[in-house]
């Protein structure tokens, strides 16, 4: 039964693969969903470029939890249930899980199986007390969290890197309102946000001179090769990352570097030299815009801690809780018999 659930699954997320390959690759400018990035060997390129002396995020970041991870777990609180929202390989995870005042579980969740599992399973002999439940869903959509074996105190989302920053402004505000109500009144978010800075340190992070980033752009091409029977040649795309002022935004392409035709589950698609598949946004922020993004899904943001430079923040928010003062005056109001406000 086991086996036969996990094939009906891998048969659905290959459909579900297709049908959205299919549906950005007919689009007048081809895109295809950066989500998928992450099989297990696009999951192994990205933990190489988070090491890449020109990929500033992931070190900025780090160098920021290391110096304040004491103060967020306190804004965090004790018994926590912490739902990562992309967890990779959760090495920025264990640095609040360390600090975290009796945990009562952590939920990674993760779009890649076999990297989600092997990291569950470390972090289970790590941390051989804290409930870890592991979850392969795309966080971009809705999704059911699993029954908790611990009371938990308060709920929060974590979402590391600057994953927010892939999203457009609708889909952004969309995630964000899906977290607020996923943590209910008074829960909170921890979450990376990546910061407007010189174009040039932007385009080389994107674009680093091992070509670590282009084998990971080109590796979405190897996988639909393996998975979707694509015949696409990597020998004849190529990997580009401009900075888009209007847009405040970084932008991943696979450029057709000769006019070809590609087939994709039975499909032709159709290239011409120079035309491009965009598979990544990466949009950065100030912090009065990121605050104003967030405000509009019913976010607060309350602390703010970032590297010297201004280059990346960390930012804990929080979705108010009822305004208990007003309630008690309805309350009262009503003891009272006064008639109901409009």
């Amino acid at each position: 039964m086991a086996a036969f659930l996990t094939a009906a699954h891998d048969d659905t997320e290959r459909e579900r693969f297709l049908a959205d390959a299919l549906a950005g690759l007919r689009q007048p400018q081809k895109t295809l969903p950066c989500k998928y990035f992450y099989d297990a060997e696009g999951s192994k390129l990205f933990d190489q470029i988070c090491t890449l002396r020109e990929y500033y995020p992931t070190r900025t970041e780090l160098g920021i939890l290391r110096a304040h991870a004491a103060e967020m777990a306190r804004c965090l609180g004790p018994e926590l249930a912490l739902v990562e929202y992309g967890s990779g390989s959760s090495v920025k995870t264990r640095l609040l899980l360390d600090r975290l005042e009796r945990p009562a579980a952590y939920v990674p969740v993760d779009v890649s199986r076999e990297h989600l599992f092997e990291t569950a399973l470390a972090l289970r002999l790590d941390y051989p007390g804290l409930p870890i439940e592991p979850v392969c869903e795309d966080f971009a959509v809705p999704f059911a969290l699993p029954r908790l074996t611990r009371r938990a105190a308060r709920r929060a989302v974590y979402f590391p890197g600057s994953t927010i920053g892939n999203f457009s402004d609708a889909a952004a505000r969309a995630l964000l309102t899906g977290v607020a109500r996923r943590v209910g009144p008074g829960g909170a978010l921890l979450v990376g946000v990546d910061l407007r800075k010189d174009p040039r340190v932007l385009e080389r992070a994107y674009d680093d001179a091992q070509g670590v980033t282009a084998a990971f752009n080109l590796n979405l091409l190897a996988r639909m090769n393996s998975e979707l029977d694509a015949d696409f040649d990597l020998a004849r795309f190529s990997h580009r990352a401009p900075w888009v002022e209007s847009a405040s935004r970084i932008e991943m392409h696979l450029v057709s570097n000769v006019a070809q035709v590609a087939h994709v589950g039975g499909f032709a698609i159709r290239f011409a030299r120079g035309e491009t598949i965009c598979t990544e946004h990466s949009h950065k922020y100030t912090l009065t815009s990121f605050a104003r993004l967030a405000r509009r899904a019913g976010l607060e943001v309350r602390r703010v801690w970032t590297d010297r430079a201004r280059r990346f923040s960390v930012q804990y928010l929080e979705v108010p809780a009822a305004d208990r003062s007003a309630r008690a005056a309805r309350a009262s109001a009503r003891a009272r018999g006064d008639p109901p406000r409009s």
